[in-house]
């Protein structure tokens, strides 16, 4: 028996799929450029429960048995639109692979993807913390170790592309996504996400980066609103982390965003998908459409008049497979082929791409078996549940503590008041399984452990005396539970005001896709329950359960100390609990600002002078808390700073050390922070921007010499021409604990001419740290 070319594993990757496209019909390279979802509703009841926008009026009708006689492209969230047991799903996507390879006529199965936010989107999986919450940590390799592990449970049932991670900075943080980003700076975004890119693909699982690109710039924190960025705060703010997750962790795919800026969608913007991205970055994976955008591009955008124009435009921008089901790539895409209207190159460009990212991961090959093979199915494991408390743990942010009321005495009175504090659901944001899907499904369990923060406490100080009330609800204005919460707090020694968000979609939580907001109040009345809480005069502990931040500047000095965690998974309870009680030290740090008032936003601290307070106008933007901030219950001392020269060319390199003392009588973690501050450029830049940071484990009495190895390419930016260049000029290097507390401090002189960078620049800020003293 002879095999095909195509068959051959011994043969070149890009020769087997060309041998292969010669074989196929129009409709069966089509057939490999959109994904169906199987689970996904077309009737009324789709409104109610829908998981992706529009997603009612944009899910189309198809014979399943028909569509796939020409092959299939993907297969969408087999786990992530309805509860399925683990080991159930992975035989139904099993026979479902199968009978895909046996219904074409090369047995091409299709790629399984689902969406890993905060974890594998599916039942009885492990809840992660969020993004937001991964910023928190500064800790890289932690967040690679969590991918890892997320990226071993996709494929243990047989998925083989992760929707993540989100890399969009924040840029008003009243937008409801705020809880999928890292936070509002590209540095950090960029090294976090590239960390979770490199753990998701050692697994095995191809990791697409979102949303390509603009997204979160959105007008009026609108989800899905036009963009009116300007072209630097794009390739300066927007594009770093992209570019450094494809460079520096070798992401495989890329989803295109929803968004249009300056009247172009990205979805049909061959100048980013195309041109940037390949031309100029040399990626060579796959371009995903976010759920339905190439659809949108003739209902929503309305650059297309139907759905063959739509497909033309994205399939010509770059896009090469259409998500979550057919709509556009199939019958239209063929008929304006056949009509003449759009080139079959178009599709073969695509379907090459495609057909190469199946050869990869071996779904071209003779020997493919749909059966995951491994250990037995367990997608919430005890390693699993370690590692998610560790991240928790890590990210939990101690904002004040003026008078050292924590951690509590173990026999202390408390009073714990507020609508989180006895709710799972407020550990998790909206991509977790049982905020994204089970709400719909309320007669099915929760399929994990989440112990809320109330009974975590009340485990964690065993000799204390607990009591509760709701006080109030997360959105509702009733303040009728305040009387109760009062008298609860008066009989207390002190008193923790758990508030915060409730995840949803579109509308249905205060945080999560399509729940924008208008300001930064706390959600609903509590912000008036913690006024009658500090009216008490018990002292009075904040501890926020949010996706986002809030205006905390009313409270200003009159709250006995800040807990604030970001929606930090099934093991949040335990984690926030151990800060409480003084188990865990708290070491995470601020991955966005949080604001003194509820209004003048957008604001995060990446501004140039004008954005930052001065006499031109009333309004003060200086934020309550800046940007990487965070306190701990140990000190620390930076001693011997030192740096090896004065002057640099424009691609030289500059080191600065010193070391971090504990100071104090427990162990703890210091985040030491890089920031870089130009005083004079051709064009504006921000007053500081994050360069570098390390985080630094260190015992009572320990210390370690902490390294920063500048290089000239970290200072680049975008100049008038669109150009991306070093500058000679006088820098100043700004070691710090945060954004606004500097601790040394180095001037730096740039010597030569200005310097065009080209995609090989340095992205990262290279550190040393010596072992423990």
């Amino acid at each position: 028996m002879t095999t095909a070319p195509w068959r051959d594993p011994a043969l070149p990757a890009a020769a087997r799929v060309e041998d292969l496209l010669s074989r196929m019909t129009l409709e069966e390279k089509t057939a490999q450029l959109y994904g169906v979802w199987v689970g996904a509703a077309t009737d009324g009841e789709a409104r109610a429960e829908g998981v992706a926008p529009h997603q009612h009026d944009m899910t189309a009708d198809y014979d399943w048995s028909e569509l796939i006689t020409h092959g299939l492209g993907q297969l969408t969230r087999s786990f992530g639109t309805a509860p399925v047991d683990p080991v159930l799903g992975a035989q139904a996507l099993a026979r479902a692979q199968r009978r895909i390879a046996e219904a074409g006529r090369f047995g091409i199965p299709a790629v399984a993807h689902e969406e890993c936010l905060a974890g594998f989107t599916a039942w009885q999986a492990t809840a992660y913390p969020v993004p937001l919450a991964w910023g928190a940590t500064f800790d890289p390799p932690l967040i690679e170790e969590m991918a890892r592990r997320i990226g071993r449970d996709l494929r243990s049932v047989g998925v083989h592309q992760g929707l993540a991670p989100v890399l969009d900075v924040v840029r008003d943080p009243r937008w409801g996504r705020v809880e999928e980003t890292i936070g509002e700076d590209p540095y950090l975004t960029g090294t976090i996400g590239t960390a979770y890119v490199r753990g998701l693909e050692s697994a095995g699982v191809v990791a697409t980066l979102k949303h390509f690109a603009g997204y979160a710039s959105s007008a009026g924190a609108r989800n899905l609103a036009p963009v009116r960025a300007g072209v630097r705060e794009l390739a300066d703010v927007t594009l770093p982390p992209f570019e450094m997750a494809l460079r520096e962790g070798g992401a495989r795919s890329v989803m295109a965003a929803y968004n249009e800026t300056d009247g172009v969608p990205a979805s049909a913007d061959p100048g980013l998908l195309t041109e940037l991205l390949r031309t100029v970055w040399g990626f060579t994976g796959t371009v995903v459409a976010d759920y339905f955008g190439i659809g949108f591009l003739e209902t929503l955008h309305r650059v297309a008049g139907s759905a063959g124009q739509a497909a033309h435009a994205a399939l010509a921008a770059g896009i090469d497979v259409e998500l979550p089901t057919v709509k556009c790539y199939g019958k239209p895409l063929v008929e304006a082929v056949r009509a003449g209207e759009v080139p079959e190159s178009l599709v073969d460009r695509a379907a090459r791409r495609v057909l190469l990212q199946k050869c990869e991961l071996g779904l071209l090959d003779e020997d493919w078996t749909p059966e995951p093979t491994g250990s037995r199915i367990d997608l919430d494991s005890p390693a699993n549940r370690a590692l998610a408390r560790r991240v928790a743990e890590e990210s939990v942010v101690l904002l004040d503590n003026p008078d050292g009321i924590l951690p509590l005495p173990a026999d202390a009175r408390v009073a714990v008041i507020g609508p989180r504090a006895a709710d799972a659901l407020a550990m998790l944001g909206c991509y977790s399984f049982p905020s994204h899907v089970l709400t719909h499904h309320p007669e099915v369990p929760m399929g994990v452990e989440i112990p809320t923060l109330l009974e975590s406490l009340r485990a964690e100080l065993p000799d204390a005396k607990v009591t509760f009330a709701e006080g109030c609800g997360v959105s509702a204005p009733d303040t009728s539970g305040f009387a109760e919460a009062v008298a609860r707090a008066s009989e207390a020694d002190v008193c923790l005001a758990v508030l915060g968000d409730r995840a949803g979609l579109f509308g249905r939580g205060t945080s999560g896709e399509g729940c924008d907001v208008t300001d930064l109040r706390l959600p609903g009345a509590q912000g008036e329950l913690l006024d009658a809480l500090v009216a008490t005069g018990v002292p009075v502990v904040l501890v926020l359960l949010t996706g986002r931040p809030y205006a905390l500047g009313r409270w200003q000095g009159s709250l006995a100390a800040a807990v604030q965690a970001f929606f930090p998974g099934e093991e949040g309870g335990p984690a926030v609990a151990g800060v409480l009680s003084g188990r865990v030290n708290p070491s995470g740090r601020l991955p966005v600002s949080v604001p003194r008032e509820p209004g003048g936003q957008p604001w995060t601290y990446l501004q140039p002078p004008l954005g930052l307070a001065g006499e031109v106008s009333n309004l003060d933007p200086t934020p309550l808390y800046a940007f990487g901030h965070g306190r701990s219950y140990t000190s620390f001392a930076w001693e011997d700073f030192r740096g090896t020269a004065t002057q640099i060319t424009t691609d030289g390199t500059h080191d600065l050390s010193f070391t971090v003392r504990n100071t104090g009588e427990l162990a703890g973690a210091e985040v030491v922070q890089l920031y870089l501050h130009d005083p004079v450029a051709s064009v504006t830049r921000p007053d500081v921007r994050l360069i570098g940071y390390q985080r630094v484990e260190l015992g009572a009495g320990e210390a370690r010499r902490v390294t920063f190895r500048f290089h000239a390419d970290l200072s680049s930016f975008t100049d008038r021409a669109g150009r991306r260049v070093v500058e000679p000029g006088v820098l100043e290097l700004r070691l710090a604990a945060c954004s606004a507390d500097v601790r040394h401090s180095a001037r730096l002189e740039l010597s030569g001419a200005v310097r065009a960078l080209g995609p090989d620049r340095r992205l990262l800020c290279e550190t040393e740290v010596s072992a423990p003293v």
